[in-house]
């Protein structure tokens, strides 16, 4: 796992217009639906007595392909999941598990202590433990 400590803020974009659709890509009959390329994997995230705490779901997920990245506001937790291809001669009948890039945001509701923050990884949880910072700003 890689960190990152970046100084200025994250801000979250959001569009504000209605989607136009694909032209050329979909018939009178039938849209033809893109699947994203990325997925957002679930998390618990709950404040505790010394900080605020971040449980993030990722199984199957090797821990050298996972980045964290402090911003003043906010921690991204970036990386990829990468399935074993099918047998050549297979044909999906169900295919349910998300692979590919990942992306979670978590916005911070109070400043942090990043050289206290610790994390761990068992069974496919990612835990990420947030300090606060103490009273003015000693560590």
């Amino acid at each position: 796992m890689r960190y990152r400590r970046i100084s200025y803020r994250y801000a979250f974009i959001v569009g504000t217009g209605t989607p136009e659709p694909l032209s050329g890509f979909a018939t009178a009959r039938q849209p033809v639906r893109l699947a994203p390329t990325w997925w957002r994997p679930a998390a618990d995230i709950f404040e505790t007595a010394a900080g605020l705490r971040a449980v993030i779901e990722l199984p199957g997920v090797a821990l050298e392909e996972v980045d964290v990245v402090f911003y003043e506001d906010a921690v991204v937790i970036e990386g990829q999941r990468r399935l074993p291809p099918p047998p050549p001669d297979a044909c999906y009948r169900t295919a349910e598990i998300r692979q590919g890039a990942f992306r979670r945001e978590i916005p911070l509701p109070w400043p942090i202590d990043p050289e206290r923050t610790t994390a761990s990884y068992q069974d496919g949880l990612l835990t990420l433990d947030f300090p606060r910072l103490r009273e003015g700003g000693d560590r």
